[in-house]
Order: C-alpha cells, then sequence, then structure tokens
C-alpha cells in the first residue's frame, strides 16, 4: 500500500505538478502586487473624480451598490499576465523538449526498397510456373529433376 503512494508521488507528472503550484502561487503574488499597484490606480483615474474607480452606482446614495468595473479588468488583466507568463516560461519550452526526446526517441523504420520490374517479372514468372506444375500434381522442377521442395 505505501510502496503505491510512493510510486505515485515519485512519479514525474506529481513532482512537476508540485513545482507548478509552489511556482504559481508565487507568481500570483507578484502579478496582484503588480495590478494593485500600477494597473488599479490607471483605472482609477480612467474612471472619473470619485475615488471609487471605474464603476458606477444603481443607488446613488448606498455604497454596497457600486458595481466595480475596475476589479474585474484588474482580474482580467491578472489572469492574462499569468496565463502568458505560465505558457511561455512553462508550457513553451516542455513542449518543444518533449517534441525534441519524442524526435530523438523515435526509430526510424527502414523504409522497403521497390523491387526492380525485372525482378518483379521473373518473381511473377516463377510463381505462375510453380501453380502450373502443382496444378498438372508433378514434383518435378522446371529442369526435370525431382524439385525436394515439391515433394510431400
Amino acid at each position: 500500500m505505501f510502496k503505491g503512494f510512493k510510486d505515485f508521488i515519485l512519479r514525474g507528472n506529481v513532482i512537476e505538478l508540485a513545482i507548478a503550484v509552489v511556482i504559481g502561487s508565487a507568481f500570483t503574488a507578484l502579478v496582484a502586487a503588480f495590478t494593485n499597484n500600477i494597473i488599479n490606480p490607471v483605472i482609477a483615474a480612467a474612471g472619473g473624480v470619485n475615488a471609487d474607480g471605474l464603476g458606477f452606482r444603481i443607488w446613488p446614495d448606498k455604497e454596497a451598490t457600486f458595481v466595480n468595473i475596475g476589479a474585474v479588468l484588474t482580474a482580467l488583466v491578472t489572469f492574462l499576465i499569468t496565463a502568458a507568463v505560465v505558457y511561455f516560461i512553462f508550457v513553451a519550452p516542455m513542449n518543444k523538449i518533449n517534441s525534441m526526446v519524442k524526435d530523438r526517441l523515435a526509430t526510424a523504420e527502414p523504409e522497403e526498397e521497390p523491387i526492380p520490374a525485372d525482378t518483379a517479372l521473373l518473381a511473377e514468372i516463377r510463381d505462375l510456373l510453380k501453380d502450373a506444375a502443382e496444378a498438372r500434381g508433378t514434383n518435378r522442377g522446371l529442369d526435370g529433376d525431382l524439385d525436394p521442395d515439391r515433394i510431400r
């Protein structure tokens, strides 16, 4: 039972997944700081004079009815930055490495050389003569001698 668990944990996919989660969470903190300190002020400045940022209030006198479009844009920018970095730092290089390993491990099957036309024609004539001799019931070869391959 423990051996199976150990094999599962030590399998390459699980280790890579654990590394990706740790790096992803650390990178998410970096992107969150970037969006909160750089992107959010730009979006808030585009929202107008009020300090609420980009958005509007459904009921002007109630603070809880504020629809914060800036927060949605911030989440979208965070997602796009995170996805782009994960793709270009992890996925694209891993795909390239896997492709190179696959190409290196692939064994090229030797291509069958085509039979020259004269050899193919001679083989066909041989097979036709063999079939004709079998149809006659003889076990003699073309030269009249006993053919050991034809004796049953």
